[in-house]
């Protein structure tokens, strides 16, 4: 295989330190030689490099890379972005934003994955777009791998709708994707969540916020939550419920119920979302409020979230 090149138009505003690869792969010694190569050049030119992918394709990594493996900063992306909403604060922010300011930082992130369901799937397309707008004008450069041979054709197609540069299977030139639409992507997967029958119905307004979260969690544990999960659904329901009545139009409707080996809560309120990357910044410091969506994405296993001119809907996964 070639030396690495890079096409003059890869794919992005020169003026723009930031760079997003979507990286296609088809078989083990292609995922190993394109990941492996990006990480070895970050650590010859002295970057922080870190590498979030599934287990499987982790082990790949750290045996591939030998002794240097212990350099570089190593996460199962099926346990640290179960949630697609968790990855750009939990994951990517918490490392890009740790060495000194100025200095590139490699990340190899793979969100997308053969087995995702279909429930989390537009959840990870609109993070894979959100991440262009979340990282403008940072140094650091993402490369996110997709499998050509275990991915729906259209997910291959969304990653050029998310990646304003691609690597093709086989290479390592830098190509301008040319159906790069972020934008569109966001829009495209910000699909309604049908209403849920048989669930527990809570309305609420600010007079009611106390009784309904602990309605929730009552439900909660009849359905088979407990421990840090059952609390996490109440902490989730407060945030949820309180961000309604003060942004959303000051009542909504919250909902619990099970599916499969989950417990879902949901907030339907009159209120638009109209920032794209409400809970997927890291906290500021000095600056109180603006946390309550960032917790629930840090501590859900799964985020859905639709908004229009009739409302909101913010839905959430807990497993039992």
């Amino acid at each position: 295989m070639s030396a690495k090149t890079e096409h003059p138009e890869a794919g992005r505003d020169p003026s723009d330190p930031f760079v997003h690869l979507a990286f296609f792969y088809r078989d083990e010694r292609q995922y190993t030689d394109g990941t492996v190569s990006f990480v070895r050049e970050g650590l010859a030119a002295g970057d922080p490099v870190a590498v979030a992918v599934p287990g499987d394709r982790l082990r790949l990594v750290r045996d591939a890379l030998g002794d240097d493996a212990g350099l570089v900063h190593l996460l199962d992306m099926r346990e640290a972005g179960r949630n697609p909403g968790r990855i750009i604060p939990g994951v990517l922010h918490r490392f890009a934003d740790a060495p000194p300011e100025g200095r590139r930082v490699r990340i190899v992130g793979e969100p997308v994955w053969p087995g995702r369901s279909p429930q989390e799937y537009p959840a990870c397309v609109q993070h894979e777009a959100l991440i262009n707008a979340a990282f403008r004008g940072r140094t650091v450069t993402i490369l996110c791998p997709y499998d050509e041979r275990g991915l729906h054709e259209r997910a291959l197609a969304d990653a050029r709708a998310t990646h304003p540069a691609v690597i093709p299977a086989g290479s390592r030139v830098r190509w301008p994707s040319e159906a790069y639409a972020p934008q569109e992507a966001v829009a495209r997967y910000n699909e309604p969540l049908p209403l849920v029958t048989g669930a527990l119905t809570l309305p609420f307004e600010a007079g009611t916020l106390t009784r309904v979260r602990h309605a929730a969690a009552d439900e909660g544990r009849r359905l088979g939550l407990t421990g840090v999960r059952l609390e996490d659904l109440e902490l989730a329901t407060a945030e949820l419920t309180t961000n309604s009545v003060v942004h959303g139009g000051g009542t909504g409707v919250l909902r619990v119920w099970a599916d499969g080996g989950d417990v879902l809560c949901e907030v339907r309120d009159r209120g638009r979302l109209t920032d794209q990357l409400a809970g997927r910044r890291p906290p500021v410091r000095g600056r109180g409020g603006g946390r309550g969506l960032l917790l629930v994405h840090l501590i859900a296993d799964l985020v859905r979230v639709h908004t229009g001119e009739d409302g909101t809907t913010i839905r959430c996964w807990f497993a039992r």
